[in-house]
């Protein structure tokens, strides 16, 4: 199975995903709710026990249901159990049927292994179903991740597929060195390696990221990937260059891209600037803006233009209660000149409860008459009893809207 053919699979399984951060979400504010009660400081993350038992055995269960005007409704479950040492995630994709009734499709289940303390095994596997719905096994990623002295690693992760007779084939290779060069100096080498003509693999892409960390939790890191030429040299494909800065309830961070151009000069393209804050208890902001030298439905003219912009406003209650909205701003392609506009729309509502929480997920989009209408609805529904570290995931559903409506 060639390169194509896994780019179709990642975005599958990205189709897989979509429910995740919302899920997330709903899990994270259930963590808040259940922290108002039990501690005082909030945190970006939290992790609640299993008080009864003490224990290292916990589960959870999630399903999502998505309906949207341009899709197949769809539905997601999804668990999680961890038995000591071992944690097995399930995930059941169903879409559904000409008989009206959910069909299962897709399944993903991922198991991660603590081998030891520095030692952690993590299999996923990703299986079809034929036409009779018979579970079919089509991709297995596996990834092992070593922690060495002084808090340097290195992570292999291997991707198989199976062949026409079922027998699994190696189609991918990725191998990840992180050292730490100094106290506050990282940099990770990443090489990916990808099957060619001759049965065997060759390296495709290598990425050199490089971290240095600076006063006040301040961060600047530059990341540059080489793709190989014709000649079997490596030509610098891009650099990203970021800078991170904290200040008081405030962080900020500046990224800009550079890619060659067609002489082979790095010039950049494209710089986004975030800045997330927090208000009132409860109450978080965060504001992102793109600029790029191509602006839809203009020609390149050189210089950056600001060509997205993305508000969220974060609130939660006392009682666990949580809201985020989220505006998107971009050009309208028939008049660029005219500035940005507001093109989609995202609320989603958590409500924890003591043994559970139920969320939902709306998305309002601009149509070609300038009125918003809802075009997609999510609904989750979990049981997070035992113990679970979340965290905050952007929806991916309401990222994909934004090429859509450039296309409009």
């Amino acid at each position: 199975m060639g390169t194509a053919s896994l780019q179709r699979r990642s975005r599958n399984y990205a189709r897989a995903s979509r429910a995740a951060g919302l899920i997330q979400l709903m899990l994270l504010a259930m963590a808040a709710y259940f922290c108002s009660v039990l501690c005082s400081q909030p945190a970006l993350w939290a992790q609640t026990s299993d008080s009864q038992t003490g224990s290292a055995n916990t589960s959870w269960t999630a399903s999502s249901e998505s309906q949207s005007d341009n899709a197949n409704p769809t539905r997601t479950i999804e668990s999680h159990t961890q038995t000591g040492n071992r944690t097995l995630d399930k995930q059941l994709l169903q879409r559904r049927g000409s008989d009206g009734q959910f069909e299962p499709y897709q399944d993903i289940e991922k198991e991660t292994l603590q081998v030891d303390a520095a030692t952690v095994r993590t299999t996923t596997r990703m299986f079809g179903r034929d036409a009779e719905g018979v579970k079919t096994l089509v991709q297995v990623t596996e990834e092992e991740k070593h922690i060495l002295p002084g808090g340097d690693s290195n992570v292999v992760r291997t991707t198989s597929n199976p062949d026409a007779n079922g027998a699994l084939q190696v189609v991918q290779r990725q191998m990840e060195e992180t050292k730490k060069t100094s106290k506050d100096v990282e940099e990770t080498k990443t090489t990916t390696m990808l099957a060619n003509i001759n049965g065997g693999l060759a390296p495709a892409m290598k990425v050199l990221e490089r971290r240095v960390g600076g006063a006040n939790d301040a961060v600047e890191s530059q990341k540059t990937t080489l793709l190989p030429d014709g000649a079997g040299k490596w030509q610098v494909s891009e650099i990203r260059q970021a800078t991170t800065r904290q200040e008081g309830n405030s962080r900020s961070t500046e990224e800009r891209v550079s890619r060659p151009d067609a002489d082979g000069k790095l010039g950049e393209i494209s710089r986004t600037l975030s800045k997330e804050s927090e208000g009132a208890p409860g109450e978080k902001r965060s504001t992102v803006e793109t600029y790029s030298v191509d602006v839809p439905g203009s020609a390149r003219e050189g210089g950056l233009h600001l060509v997205e912009r993305a508000t969220t406003a974060q609130r939660t209650t006392s009682t666990g209660q949580q809201t985020t909205e989220k505006q998107l701003e971009q050009p309208n392609p028939g008049d660029p000149s005219s500035g940005l506009r507001v093109t989609t729309l995202t609320t989603d509502t958590v409500r924890p409860g003591p043994s559970g929480a139920q969320a939902t997920q709306t998305i309002q989009m601009r149509d070609a008459n300038g009125d918003f209408g809802v075009v997609s609805v999510d609904t989750t529904k979990s049981d997070n009893i035992h113990a679970i570290q979340v965290q905050i995931a952007p929806s991916e559903k309401a990222e994909k809207a934004a090429p859509a409506q450039k296309n409009q």
